[in-house]
């Protein structure tokens, strides 16, 4: 009698470790093989990298030759193109005249050495059939506003002496990552713009001794309102100049590298601004050369446009972008902004989530999709251990797996539905409701598969409309009780609960964490970036440095906190790869205990009970302090004494377990993390 053996079907990876989603296996089978058909077509079957291909910004835009300057655009369109500036009076003249190069859509024009000189203003001036504008090469890489009139141009920018690195080779830290999110012009304490050197002069500083090891910088890319954050961007290839010059930024990114900090940029690719002199919106009378059409060009709710991922073009456009701002400015990696709207038709909006289905029922984009993982791939290769991380609030399956397993490729997710639950949680619930079961789930509510950054807030609730934390929880009595010896209870209630917030928070981190520049130590108020609804004032896009400067208020005990919290898990190795383990969780007394490693976390969320010899079971030895929110050195009672060593009680019990009873002095809202001492 013969065997017959069942043949094992072989799954992809991204099934394979998920059986959840076998039933969707065709579809992530179907988008893994979309995303590697395109990157055959894109690098001739592997004639050349992909790298190779996304070199657009060497041949478009404006380049100094060995005798003289080229310029090159890509406007299929145009009938007509000419450069217009400083040199020509900005007048059309034939010497400026390109030419179109064959069938590509590309116009060329190549000019002497001596017409075109560093600093020199200009644009293009583009007829298409039934129309002419001037616009802004797409490829620039520096645009300028004029203070008198206000018009943007791009400019010539060829300095003498190009910017010389003195770090030329670095690899991030990232065990484990901790973001300090920043924006370069509201960085300073003055009502005015901040610069690139005055951020690395006097904030970078600030950044390094709070012991983050990573920056996320905002606005980069041009953008001509200065009130949108940097999300509507026209020049992709030009970091915005109201913050300085191009070797400001280098130097800036340089000097973070000297000191281990990496610098990874808020990176743009999910929508454009509208405007046409300044942006790609309707570049050479084609409003759709970079964009969707019909309804699906101007996306609903940001006011902007949608890139068109399906055209090579494009492609060739944003992974172009990709690696220059890699190469030529040696950032770390990316941010990529707006990945939900992305991924999906509907852009998110009104998006229902309830089963796997939900992320595999045609309403998702292909053509994004498959852009998101060429990027990733290119990313990966040009610079092995740069760092991707998705802003995406959908959860879609694979965002953070490799592209060889099925997935998109990114390294990290940004764990949003965190900031969400605290904020619904701190308006809708009284303290004594808060149970610990259901935040210790949403603190590790993500799939097994990614790596997340886990974060109590970002810019996004500091914006105006919005309240951080801080100002939820003390509002308007940060003005009037925030004085050291003044706390009302509402103040000493928020300083409480925005340290443990933080803590666990951190402590339940399984890849990395980020702050908002100023949170760190409850920054008041909210960011407000001027405009003519406030009369075009700085005094809320601004960070107030001199309040946790002074001694005398309550903010340097915050900050003073958060640095600790920081230098805590740096000292633990591995820190973020180390799993959460529940010790105990009572809703009723609202206490919650978790270890990674030897480090115990403990939670009383309870805001009018202290416990006394409170017990529950840990790994026999002995435990030492290492951090209390409750300590009077970060504005706490000092209720407990920090210089105790802890002992586990024995209890036959449980000596199969290893584990003993703890019995730790709680005090009501307070957190304290011990550490199992080594044994001789």
């Amino acid at each position: 009698m013969s065997i017959v053996k069942k043949q094992t079907k072989k799954h992809i990876g991204l099934v394979k470790n998920d059986a959840w989603l076998e039933p969707f296996e065709e579809a992530i089978v179907g988008r893994h093989e979309h995303a590697s058909w395109k990157l055959n077509q894109l690098t001739g079957n592997g004639k050349m990298s992909l790298a190779d291909f996304a070199s657009g910004h060497d041949y478009y835009g404006l380049h100094r030759t060995a005798d003289g300057w080229v310029f090159r655009e890509w406007a299929p369109n145009a009938t007509q193109l000419y450069l217009i500036g400083d040199f020509n009076d900005w007048k059309e003249d034939e010497a400026f005249r390109a030419q179109p190069v064959s069938e590509t859509g590309n116009w060329e024009l190549t000019m002497p050495a001596d017409v075109l000189h560093h600093g020199d203003h200009y644009k293009m001036s583009v007829h298409w059939n039934g129309g002419q504008g001037e616009r802004i090469p797409a490829w620039t890489r520096r645009v300028v506003q004029d203070p008198q009139t206000h018009l943007f141009s791009a400019q010539v920018w060829e300095p003498e002496e190009p910017y010389r690195w003195k770090k030329k080779r670095f690899k991030p830290q990232t065990e484990p990552l901790l973001i300090y999110e920043c924006h370069v012009g509201m960085g300073q304490d003055a009502e005015r713009v901040g610069t690139y050197v005055e951020f690395r002069e006097k904030i970078l500083p600030r950044i390094v001794a709070d012991g983050y090891n990573c920056i996320q910088i905002m606005a980069v890319q041009e953008h001509p309102y200065y009130g949108s954050f940097g999300y509507h961007v026209s020049s992709f290839f030009a970091p915005s100049s109201r913050f300085g010059t191009p070797e400001e930024l280098k130097a800036l990114i340089d000097a973070a590298h000297q000191q281990g900090i990496a610098v990874i940029m808020d990176l743009v690719h999910s929508h454009a601004v509208k405007n046409e002199r300044e942006g790609l919106g309707n570049l050479a009378g084609d409003p759709c050369q970079y964009f969707c059409t019909g309804d699906r060009r101007e996306h609903p709710a940001w006011d902007s446009l949608c890139f068109d991922y399906g055209k090579d073009q494009v492609l060739h456009f944003l992974l172009s972008n990709c690696k220059y701002w890699l190469e030529e400015y040696h950032f770390d990696g990316f941010r990529f902004d707006g990945v939900t709207s992305m991924l999906y038709y509907s852009h998110g909006l009104g998006e229902a989530i309830g089963s796997y289905a939900d992320y595999f029922n045609g309403r998702q984009d292909d053509d994004a999709i498959c852009y998101l993982t060429l990027a990733n791939l290119l990313i990966h290769e040009i610079r092995p251990h740069a760092l991707t991380i998705a802003e995406e609030v959908s959860g879609m399956p694979g965002l953070t797996v490799k592209f060889n397993q099925g997935g998109y490729g990114f390294d990290y997710r940004m764990a949003m539905n965190i900031p969400d639950y605290w904020i619904k949680l701190i308006k809708e619930e009284k303290d004594e409701d808060w149970k610990p079961s259901a935040l210790f789930w949403e603190m590790k509510n993500r799939r097994a598969d990614e790596k997340t950054i886990s974060y109590c807030e970002s810019h996004d609730q500091a914006l105006v409309g919005d309240k951080t934390i801080i100002f939820r929880l003390v509002d308007a009595d940060m003005y009037w009780h925030f004085k050291k010896g003044d706390e009302n209870e509402t103040v000493r209630r928020g300083i409480a609960l925005h340290k443990i917030i933080r803590l666990v928070t951190l402590g339940t981190m399984n890849g990395g964490y980020l702050n908002f520049m100023g949170n760190e130590f409850g920054h008041p108020e909210w960011i407000d970036f001027p405009r003519e609804g406030n009369g075009w004032s700085h005094q809320y896009a601004r960070r107030q440095w001199n309040l946790v400067d002074n001694q005398e208020l309550c903010y340097h005990w915050l900050g003073d906190f958060d640095r600790e919290m920081l230098q805590m898990v740096k000292n633990e190795p591995h820190f973020a790869k180390t799993p959460v383990t529940e010790i105990w969780h009572n809703d009723g007394d609202q206490v919650l205990a978790f270890m990674r490693g030897n480090l115990l976390f403990v939670f009383n969320f309870s805001p009018q009970h202290s416990y006394t010899d409170y017990g529950f079971l840990v790994p026999a030895g002995s435990y030492g302090t290492v951090l209390n929110t409750d300590s009077a050195t970060f504005g706490g009672n000092g209720f407990a004494d920090d210089a105790m060593t802890h002992f586990t009680n024995h209890d036959d019990l449980y000596t199969p377990t290893g584990k003993e009873w703890l019995k730790l002095y709680l005090p009501a809202r307070s957190a304290v993390v011990l550490k199992k001492n080594e044994e001789n």
